[in-house]
């Protein structure tokens, strides 16, 4: 099995990140940001992963800094749960349509992170989640992981549909990109390595 578990403690937060790559039965997410957990919830079972996160954070001050650090510590538990990254396909591209809206994800388990994000949000906030922290929370969560990610809402109106297409997406872009493929000898590059 492919699993991981990780906790960080600082001034501003205290992260429990577990995650089974291999067996989605047990998603439980708990940050006290409602939508987020909404978003992470979707993430998982759309990544067909199991994956338990439970947050503690200076709510009283916005959802900054919980959500960013739970960026960081899910990509340092998706990093180590893949090992080696032997026989995995790499590659994930996933659209995902929500009502009017449609959402596209596109990454590469490469060892060399980097984010391009196009998307816009007329909607400032939904519930205490402040909606520019999708960037954040994309940012922290491929440097960790180590993960090249494009991320794109093609077009839509509504922001919720908006948000939840891309986490969505990216759920479905992770699993395409994590699974086994016998046909791969190795890990999936000329290089030998996937760092």
């Amino acid at each position: 099995m492919r699993t991981a578990s990780k906790q960080r403690k600082t001034n501003e937060t205290v992260i429990e990140v577990a995650c089974n790559l291999d067996n989605s039965q047990e998603v439980t997410i708990s940050t006290g940001v409602g939508f987020f957990d909404h978003m992470l919830e979707l993430f998982a079972r759309h990544g067909r992963i199991g994956l338990t996160v439970k947050a503690n954070g200076d709510l009283h001050i916005d959802s900054h800094h919980t959500v960013e650090d739970v960026g960081i510590v899910l990509g340092q538990v998706i990093k180590e749960a893949l090992g080696d990254k032997k026989q995995i396909n790499r590659y994930g591209t996933a659209y995902v349509p929500m009502d009017e809206t449609l959402g596209f994800v596109s990454l590469d388990i490469s060892g060399r992170p980097f984010l391009v994000l196009d998307a816009t949000f007329e909607n400032e906030k939904l519930g205490n989640f402040d909606t520019e922290l999708v960037r954040e929370f994309l940012q922290a969560f491929a440097f960790q992981a180590g993960i090249t990610l494009h991320a794109r809402v093609l077009y839509g109106i509504n922001t919720h549909h908006k948000v939840e297409a891309l986490f969505k997406a990216l759920g479905r872009a992770l699993a395409e990109a994590i699974r086994i493929n016998p046909e791969i000898v190795g890990v999936n590059s000329t290089k030998g390595l996937i760092e």
